[in-house]
């Protein structure tokens, strides 16, 4: 079965009518504000709240406004959500394919894409969705951290990466975005994104069943234990979600390159220490690849 909005198309053959995850009564909100057809950056600089910013700022796109994805291209967009990053999708590659588990959130999306005729969207576990398609392009953006969600086995980060891997091309590129499980602001007082709580990954996630961060070394070992050979790893400060500046492994910031400590965005956070001092000191030494709070990474 399939909906249209607009010129966007909704594959609800994998829909099991109801929406197994949401950020609860907001999402009629955004729902609202998307139909309405207002100018979301206009609408922004009057309604500043986090849950606006991270959904309907095109800051988000800052992550991969700069890459070369190349001509005639497809992308499978895996956890797609309100659309934060599939509209830039849509103006880089001539097909794109979402995968959401909630038809909510995939409405959000396309009304925000309303005039994007090479997007569809797949309303469904991305567990249980089949298709013969394969892409030039797979994303986990802000995705892989829950794969418990979405893959029900003994070892679901790996049998994510691997159902992933299994949609691309020959030559085709994995895109993943998460946080860095030790990332500085962690260190300096903020609480973990997911749990909101002080230390939880730096403590291992004692305690916590429902998501799981890495470490730069971590992240690595489990791509290419998962069968992709080749990473090229990227690092958006303040992070993945807001990335204002992307550094590579070739030109990485040095001492004086951040100059403000990260954004707590919607919570309270300590301040144990000078962050911007405690980075001046981590970048001269050579170490911000393990301390940056966020990793893009391209895999091969």
């Amino acid at each position: 079965m399939e909906e249209y909005i607009g010129k966007v198309k909704l594959n609800l053959d994998y829909y099991k009518g109801t929406d197994t995850y949401s950020d609860g009564d907001i999402e009629e909100k955004l729902l609202e504000i998307v139909k309405s057809g207002v100018d979301l950056e206009e609408f922004l600089e009057k309604e500043n709240e986090w849950v606006y910013l991270y959904h309907l700022s095109n800051i988000r796109h800052n992550l991969l406004e700069w890459y070369d994805f190349g001509e005639g291209k497809s992308l499978l967009e895996i956890g797609a959500g309100c659309g934060a990053v599939s509209g830039l999708f849509c103006n880089k590659v001539n097909r794109v394919v979402g995968i959401d588990l909630s038809k909510r959130r995939s409405s959000i999306n396309a009304y925000r894409n309303i005039d994007c005729d090479n997007l569809e969207i797949m309303v469904g576990n991305f567990e249980d969705i089949h298709t013969d398609e394969k892409f030039d392009y797979v994303t986990l953006i802000g995705v892989l951290e829950y794969s418990i969600y979405y893959i029900n086995s003994d070892d679901p980060f790996h049998d994510m990466l691997r159902k992933a891997k299994e949609y691309l091309k020959p030559g085709g590129k994995l895109i993943i975005a998460i946080e860095n499980k030790y990332g500085i602001k962690y260190w300096a007082g903020a609480t973990e994104d997911h749990t909101g709580g002080f230390f939880d990954g730096i403590e291992g996630y004692d305690g916590v069943d429902r998501v799981r961060t890495f470490s730069r070394h971590g992240l690595e070992k489990l791509i290419k234990e998962s069968g992709f050979t080749g990473t090229e790893f990227y690092y958006p400060v303040p992070d993945y979600k807001m990335p204002i500046e992307i550094y590579s492994e070739e030109r990485l910031p040095k001492k004086g390159s951040i100059k403000t400590p990260s954004p707590a965005y919607d919570r309270d956070r300590l301040e144990l220490f000078s962050e911007v001092k405690v980075i001046d000191s981590i970048c001269e030494d050579g170490l911000f690849e393990e301390f940056s709070n966020s990793f893009l990474v391209i895999c091969s």
